[in-house]
This record gives C-alpha cells, sequence and structure tokens, in this order.
C-alpha cells in the first residue's frame, strides 16, 4: 500500500461524518429511551465472543456472515458479532438467569462478511429489543407494535408490515420428508421467491401433496385475500398448521385496529434472517425502499443450547438505514462563541452555560472566524466589564 492510499477503507465499511453521525447517535438514543418507556432494558454485548455463542440455534447463513479470527491465548476460534440476537439470548439464559419475563433492548454495530443487500453495507448499526419467557399471542403482539413505534419515533410516516409463520413451511417440509440438505435449499429458494427452482428442487408432486402446497404457497402474497387463499391451499392440513394460521389471523386483526395507518399483509416467502425462528415472522417496508427497515419474529430455540429453553420473539432495525429514510433533520445551529481571552470571569461564564447550551471556546488560531461558519448564532461579548450572549446579526 503507497501513501497515497492508506486512506481507503475495505469496501462495504465507511466513516461517519457530521451531520450524519449525529443523527445517527440521535436515533439511536430516541428509539433505546422508548424502548426503555416499554421496560426493556439496555444492555451492551460484546463485540466478540467465540463461535460457539454466536452460531447457537442458528443457521448456516450467519456463519457465512461472520468474521472468524483466533483467541491468541486459549488458541480458540473467536467471531465479530453479525447479529446481536443470540447474544441476548445467551444473556437472557445463562449471564442473568431470571425466572418469568425479561425484556432486553441493544444498540451497536455489526459486522458482515458481505453486504445483505445492494442498499447496505458491511457495518450496520443494529438496534433491537427481545421479550423472553412468553409463549403468547400478546407478546407477539408487544414486539411488532414497539418495532413500529421506533419507525415511527424514526420518522416513518409510511409503513407496510409483512406477516408470516415458520411452522407452516417446516410442517410441509417435514410431510414433503426431505432431506436437510434439501429443506434447505428449498428454504433458500422460497425466501427469494424463485418458483423455478423450486419446481427443479421439489420435482413432480401430486395434487394436495405437502410439496404442491408448499410450491403454490410460494406465490402467495397480499392482504385479508392472500390469507383465504392460504387457507384454501392448505385445507385439511394439519392443526399445527392451521393453528400459525390462526395466529396470523388474530394478530392482524389486533394490528389493524391499533394501526389502521399501517398497511398489514401476508406473505409466505417472509423467511428471511438467520433462519432461528420458530413461529411468527413478521418484516416491515417504507415506500421506495428493497429492503426490510425492520423484522424480526419468534425463536424459541435458541436458549436450549445455553442449558435454558426459554420462549422468545424480538425484532431488529438498521439505525443507518432508518435515518436516510426518515427524513431525520440535523442539528440545528445555536451554538454559542467564547472568544479565546484568558479570562476568569469568562471560564465561569462558559463553565456555566455548558451545563444547558453547546458552547464552542474559540483557539487563538481562530480569531476573525466567523461564529457561524462554526454553527453558532450567538457569542459571548464582553459589555460594561460582563460577559453576556448576543444573537449575531
Amino acid at each position: 500500500m503507497t501513501v497515497s492510499d492508506r486512506w481507503l477503507l475495505p469496501d462495504g465499511v465507511e466513516d461517519i461524518l457530521p451531520p450524519l453521525a449525529g443523527q445517527i447517535e440521535s436515533l439511536r438514543r430516541d428509539v433505546m429511551d422508548t424502548c426503555q418507556r416499554w421496560g426493556y432494558q439496555l444492555v451492551i454485548p460484546p463485540l466478540i465472543e467465540y463461535l460457539e455463542s454466536l452460531f447457537t440455534g442458528t443457521g448456516h447463513d450467519l456463519e457465512l456472515q461472520t468474521f472468524k479470527l483466533t483467541d491468541q491465548l486459549p488458541g480458540r476460534m473467536m467471531g465479530v458479532r453479525a447479529d446481536m440476537t443470540p447474544q441476548a439470548a445467551r444473556i437472557d439464559a445463562h449471564t442473568l438467569g431470571h425466572e418469568g419475563i425479561t425484556r432486553l433492548c441493544y444498540a451497536g454495530h455489526v459486522l458482515h462478511t458481505r453486504p445483505r443487500h445492494m442498499l447496505t453495507g458491511r457495518t450496520p448499526i443494529q438496534a433491537g429489543c427481545e421479550l423472553f419467557g412468553s409463549q403468547s399471542a400478546e407478546a407477539d403482539l408487544e414486539v411488532i407494535t414497539l418495532m413500529l413505534e421506533s419507525l415511527r419515533v424514526a420518522g416513518l410516516a409510511r409503513v407496510h408490515l409483512d406477516l408470516s409463520h415458520v411452522a407452516i413451511f417446516e410442517t410441509l417440509t417435514a410431510e414433503a420428508g426431505l432431506s436437510k440438505e434439501t429443506g434447505e435449499a428449498v428454504f433458500d429458494a422460497v425466501a427469494r421467491r424463485s418458483v423455478p427452482e423450486l419446481d427443479e428442487l421439489l420435482g413432480h408432486c401430486p395434487e394436495g401433496s405437502a410439496g404442491a402446497r408448499l410450491r403454490t404457497l410460494a406465490t402467495i402474497s397480499g392482504g385479508p385475500e392472500a390469507l383465504a387463499r392460504a387457507r384454501e391451499v392448505l385445507g385439511g392440513a394439519s392443526g399445527r398448521i392451521t393453528g400459525a394460521l390462526d395466529q396470523l389471523d388474530r394478530v392482524a386483526a389486533m394490528l389493524s385496529e391499533n394501526y389502521p395507518a399501517v398497511s398489514v399483509g401476508f406473505d409466505f416467502c417472509e423467511l428471511r434472517g438467520y433462519n432461528y425462528h420458530t413461529g411468527l415472522v413478521f418484516a416491515a417496508y417504507a415506500p421506495g425502499h428493497g429492503d426490510a427497515v425492520g423484522k424480526g419474529g419468534r425463536y424459541d430455540a435458541i436458549g436450549r443450547d445455553f442449558g435454558r429453553a426459554r420462549p422468545a420473539t424480538g425484532f431488529s432495525l438498521d439505525v443507518r438505514a432508518l435515518v436516510a429514510l426518515g427524513g431525520r433533520p440535523g442539528r440545528s445551529v445555536g451554538g454559542i462563541w467564547a472568544p479565546a481571552d484568558a479570562d476568569p470571569a469568562l471560564d465561569g461564564t462558559v463553565a456555566e452555560l455548558r451545563m444547558t447550551e453547546t458552547v464552542i471556546r474559540a483557539m487563538p488560531e481562530e480569531q476573525g472566524v466567523d461564529p457561524r461558519s462554526r454553527e453558532c448564532d450567538r457569542a459571548l461579548v464582553k459589555r460594561d466589564g460582563q460577559w453576556v450572549v448576543e444573537y449575531l446579526g
């Protein structure tokens, strides 16, 4: 590397500069404050962990997204987190070990080996909430509602929410008798809505068979009519599938009643994530943005690998993407410019003002600088022996 290109960063990795950095931090605080007002307690998981913790209960795609390195002390393999949900599950199951309901929230950088979407980089800032200890539909509704409230705080006026249920896919693939490898390939094809790949993977399936139902289900999405069509396609299916469809119906009805401005639909290809979900899953979309702005669902299996199986549901957001989509305003001009004078009275005035105001003290090299170029609309000036704040003309 030559001196001229030492400033280069890896593809998908970039600095976050003013004023964007301030906007992102402001939204991060607002989202975390919102979650804490709902009773979610803040946790700060470590950036790196042993691979066994990061991958527990998850699918192969999370492993592919994780950067790996060797701990020089014990020689064990570690990973830089690509998702914070498994970390929250470890904290609940092992570190805290509380009985009953536990609510946790978090926000921080994650690192991906490659961008998950053309609109994202490799260092998203993930924020999210996780609710442990409840299998109820009320728990699912709470995390979805909190996600919608967080999106409102971010300034997204219009949101579309897609609902699905992993149990439907899991039951159909089990009934179809697919091998683990074929099941994973079918999962990937369904998530990408690739019907030609499904045709190739499933082969000829008799009408009414699990494979035929799975292929048809992958083409169904939309509003209430999509759920009705799914019930028609899955007529006579197992009780687990019927229960999943009933749960989707109930949650959609509650959301439509509480959030009439939110468009609620059903997409049976909505299986995105890291393959650890076990029940109701959801994803929120904003107009003009191709990737989900928020997503989550139920994942009751992760805690088992930490020795304490717990029902769990949660969601995550990409804070940086939300800033761009929500049109969050930057910090308004409003600081106070203080001269570089060596005056104890000025020092005291600056210290007092900084309790509630932004005060920028000039350096000796900044004599003659226009304070407005430093985002100040006021200045400290000496009048009759007293330092006072005056608005700039």
